[in-house]
């Protein structure tokens, strides 16, 4: 009886990978044509105890090939106790070619970030929005890519591929970050192709400014911390507005790794948390399927040691995850061109199962801390 519950559980996650799979390869790779620049964007960027990470995110910007008068910047603060307020006038003093805009953050809800975006937005000029965090860098055709995206697909809210910068050296949990991330940006794209999407990035994120203003933005969850970037997407899914993925190497943000293993945990319990408030059918089966899968194995191997189960079935169990995920995280690592990355694929299935399970639980019963500051789950 148990090992048929452990056989339904991996046949009901095994349909899952094998739906995003397919779904990674029906979306199409994008090529911008640099068409004319039409839409005009206003860059949101809020920032929190950033001076180390500003200045690689300001040179990108000031690097990008399109016209200085289709787009404004918009820094907003929130309460940075460094020097980040100061590096943001130097930026804007040395690029008077640029409209650049340096606002303070007005804290209305448990959600800093959300507020920062919403004031942001608030003091914004152009249709479109586009968000970036302040660790990121951004490519000189970002702009020109989403352009391109926009007047070929004319989509509402266009969700955008985020990967990690390269460093010399990696520490071991963050070769296993970084195959994480990929397993995150594959189910994001494949979950596209199967018309089912349920996550984003606000690392790479452009929506219009109407449809976020007729949605009210982001009440009815301001109180959980993150998530501001997939509960705009739920939201835009509920009022109908078209939705697409750029998949595309022009448009690729940048972001950076983690810098400790606590600060690693402590972001996957911030992004756990905000799952029970995901609304549709498909995330939920997602989510549970996932989660049910790496606490079967784990119980599975107690069950092996002793004796209880035969490990013949529990090894093909294992065997039929790890290769289906294997497909599913090369694709990702292929199209970031990080495909030496998977070297650390074995040691990364045998981890990710108890990591995995312990982010979940931790996520219920701990709080976490960002920025600085502590929340509750």
């Amino acid at each position: 009886m148990l090992l048929n519950l452990f056989f339904l559980i991996a046949a009901c996650y095994l349909s899952l990978i094998l739906a995003l799979i397919y779904g990674w390869n029906k979306v199409a790779e994008f090529k911008p044509e640099v068409l004319k620049p039409k839409i005009r964007f206003s860059v949101i960027i809020p920032f929190r105890n950033e001076a180390k990470n500003l200045p690689g995110l300001l040179k990108s910007l000031s690097k990008l090939n399109y016209p200085a008068a289709h787009f404004e910047i918009l820094l907003v603060n929130d309460a940075s106790e460094d020097d980040s307020v100061e590096i943001c006038k130097e930026y804007q003093a040395q690029n008077p070619h640029l409209k650049i805009s340096i606002l303070e953050n007005e804290r209305i809800s448990g959600s800093p970030k959300k507020n920062a975006i919403k004031t942001g937005i608030e003091n914004s000029n152009f249709q479109y929005i586009i968000s970036t965090d302040a660790d990121c860098e951004v490519p000189e055709s970002w702009l020109q890519s989403f352009n391109d995206f926009i007047l070929k697909s004319d989509a509402g809210m266009i969700c955008g591929p985020v990967y990690f910068k390269e460093e010399k050296r990696k520490k071991l949990f963050q070769k296993f970050e970084k195959l994480d991330f990929f397993s995150l940006q594959a189910t994001t794209v494949g979950a596209f192709g199967i018309n089912q999407p349920f996550m984003c990035n606000g690392a790479n994120l452009c929506y219009k400014k109407e449809a976020f203003l007729e949605a009210k933005g982001f009440n009815g969850n301001d109180k959980i911390a993150s998530g501001d970037d997939v509960f705009l997407l739920q939201k835009f899914q509920e009022t109908g507005l078209k939705i697409a993925f750029l998949k595309s190497e022009h448009a690729m943000v940048k972001t950076k790794p983690q810098q400790s293993l606590p600060q690693l945990v402590s972001q996957r319990i911030r992004w756990a948390a905000k799952a029970p408030a995901y609304t549709s059918t498909f995330s939920k089966f997602a989510g549970l399927s996932v989660l049910l899968m790496n606490f079967s194995l784990i119980i599975a191997a107690f069950l092996v040691l002793f004796k209880v189960l035969p490990q013949q079935p529990i090894l093909v169990i294992f065997l039929l995850k790890f290769n289906a995920d294997f497909i599913l995280i090369f694709l990702a690592a292929k199209f970031f061109k990080r495909e030496l990355a998977m070297r650390n694929y074995f040691w990364c299935s045998i981890v990710y199962p108890p990591f995995s399970a312990f982010v979940a639980i931790a996520s219920l019963f701990s709080g976490f801390q960002w920025k600085g500051r502590k929340f509750k789950s």
